[in-house]
């Protein structure tokens, strides 16, 4: 009983006798609640259950003969005991007016304490026992029901249960023979499923093995090319070499890193894709001149057939010419120099367009023709070849010309006779819109102002030397609370702002430089190692303008930059 809460309600419009009340009280420890006036009890006592009221009988507006009266006609509260307060003799008459309201007894004022304790706790403990009484009943009802339940539950389950008997002798055979059935047909799945992943574990050593052999390759060359521009007596040709070589391997590396972060991307369904209409034939022509070096390295003959009327489709310019590039870029890879690859588009009935790609290379066995597209495949003679790949390039192939609705193919007659690739995409009916050019406002005559804010040092110093060899005004910060402060000083025009700072990342940074007057309309640029979709998404709504992703291209940084300085 101790546990149910206790509630008093009292009651009077005088503030300083409610909390004479309350401290007369206070030590039984019950939840007080106060009322000024007969309505207010009243929708107290609509919100809450009370075991007893104190109730003031001289009040304004409503005394508490009224309130008595009111509270005493509805069915909810008849129960509730009530103990009226009065400061006035009192006759018989009165006395009796205030037990037929519901008053069970009554108090002078002023309140002596000991004796309004004694009668509210002897009410408090009338109400706690009606209420473990009306609970004890609640609990013998509902037992009997649940007794009467199982009672009659025992007897249809009895009736069940000599039915089922039957039933179950009969399903008894039948049951063996599918379990039987059942384990046959699990065993043999296990078998396949332990052959399927002894397969992957060995592609997946077979791609770490590539892996390393990709890395090591450009890692070398680049180990090699340092050592050459170390020699004090190196010429400035070899200087010159060193410097191509460099560059040419960090492409290299950042090619390799874009490609195993789509296939994360695309495995984890987070690559999203820019769509536009698209002319199919300026992605077939614009995917030949990237290529265009590649062959000239291995003499190989592009051959590029488009047809007259334009094909258009729904597509991600930059992701469409990946997966050309991919097709073209293996295609010259597997033949020998001095080869032939076709480029054909061409449209297939009236709702598809088809790209194909045809070389005379290595060819490809029938064993391998359904997994070509998998991830980690590659030819047996792959691992032979100079440049053999991770293999996950045909796989990102697929994955993209998926996300565009479209399908893959591939046929070969056989080693030696080389294969043809054909990706089909969805034809749409719409023109792209045309672009509206936007006139270029003249060049500032004042160098840029250009802050990198980066805690790599040797990054952010390589950066500035190459920019400041550009005429740009270079300040160089590695920390965040740093770059704010050089920000607020130097009032840069642009601020090349690395995220992964030590102490406050370059997404606070960009948010404290836009709430700062002098400073919220400067360009501020991302370079970064994060390369995901939510951490472009989270860059813009930080306040980047662009983002870029180490290892940064010079020439696209030296283009935001000239648009800047055009704009200042």
């Amino acid at each position: 009983m101790a546990s149910h809460e206790v509630n008093i309600l009292l009651v009077d419009d005088k503030p300083e006798r409610l909390l004479s009340y309350e401290v007369a009280l206070e030590s039984l420890g019950y939840n007080m609640v106060r009322a000024q006036s007969g309505t207010e009890a009243l929708s107290k006592l609509m919100v809450m259950e009370f075991a007893a009221i104190l109730l003031d009988v001289s009040m304004p507006d409503m005394d508490g003969f009224e309130t008595a009266e009111l509270i005493r006609n509805h069915p909810r509260f008849e129960e509730t005991p009530i103990i009226f307060v009065t400061g006035l003799h009192i006759t018989d008459l009165d006395q009796r007016k205030g037990y037929a309201m519901g008053a069970v007894d009554y108090v002078q004022i002023p309140v002596i304490p000991e004796i309004l304790r004694g009668k509210v706790q002897a009410l408090v403990q009338l109400y706690l026992q009606r209420v473990e009484l009306t609970r004890l009943n609640q609990k013998l009802a509902q037992t009997n029901a649940e007794l009467a339940k199982a009672h009659e539950e025992l007897k249809a389950r009895n009736m069940r249960e000599l039915q089922e008997l039957n039933q179950t002798l009969e399903q008894a055979n039948a049951a063996l023979t599918a379990t039987n059935n059942r384990l046959t047909l699990e065993i043999g799945e296990r078998e396949r499923a332990e052959q399927a992943l002894s397969q992957s574990m060995k592609r997946k050593d077979e791609y770490i093995a590539v892996l390393a052999h990709e890395l090591r390759n450009p890692l070398s060359a680049i180990h090699n090319a340092v050592m050459v521009m170390q020699m004090p007596t190196s010429s400035e040709q070899q200087q010159a070499w060193a410097h191509e070589l460099l560059q040419r391997q960090v492409k290299h590396l950042t090619c390799l890193m874009d490609d195993l972060l789509d296939v994360s991307r695309i495995s984890n369904g987070r690559i999203q894709l820019h769509t536009e209409v698209v002319d199919l034939a300026q992605v077939v022509n614009h995917a030949a001149d990237t290529i265009a070096p590649l062959l000239k390295k291995h003499r190989h003959q592009l051959k590029v057939v488009v047809p007259d009327r334009p094909l258009y489709v729904e597509g991600d310019t930059v992701r469409l010419s990946q997966v050309l590039g991919n097709l073209l870029t293996n295609a010259a890879k597997y033949m020998d120099d001095g080869g032939q690859i076709d480029l054909v588009l061409e449209q297939q009935g009236d709702k598809v367009a088809q790209i194909r790609v045809r070389d005379r290379g290595v060819g490809i066995p029938a064993e391998l023709l359904n997994k070509v597209f998998d991830l980690f495949v590659q030819a047996p003679s792959a691992l032979n070849r100079a440049q053999g790949g991770l293999g996950i390039g045909l796989a990102l192939v697929r994955a993209l010309v998926e996300l565009h609705g479209g399908a893959t193919r591939v046929t070969s007659d056989g080693p030696g006779l080389g294969a043809e690739f054909s990706v089909c995409l969805p034809l749409v009916d719409r023109v792209p819109q045309a672009q509206t050019a936007i006139p270029t406002p003249p060049r500032s005559s004042q160098p840029l102002r250009v802050l990198i804010i980066d805690d790599n040092s040797d990054s952010a110093t390589g950066l500035s030397l190459c920019l400041q060899s550009q005429g740009y005004d270079l300040r160089v910060a590695h920390s965040g609370k740093e770059g704010l402060m050089a920000a607020r000083l130097q009032r840069p025009d642009v601020v090349l702002l690395d995220i992964g700072l030590p102490d406050i990342d370059g997404y606070e940074v960009a948010q404290r430089l836009r709430r700062e007057q002098e400073l919220k309309e400067i360009c501020i640029i991302a370079m970064t190692g994060y390369s995901g979709e939510a951490d472009r998404n989270r860059a813009e709504q930080a306040g980047f303008n662009h983002y870029l992703v180490k290892p940064v291209e010079l020439v696209k940084l030296l283009d935001l930059l000239d648009a800047q300085t055009c704009a200042a």
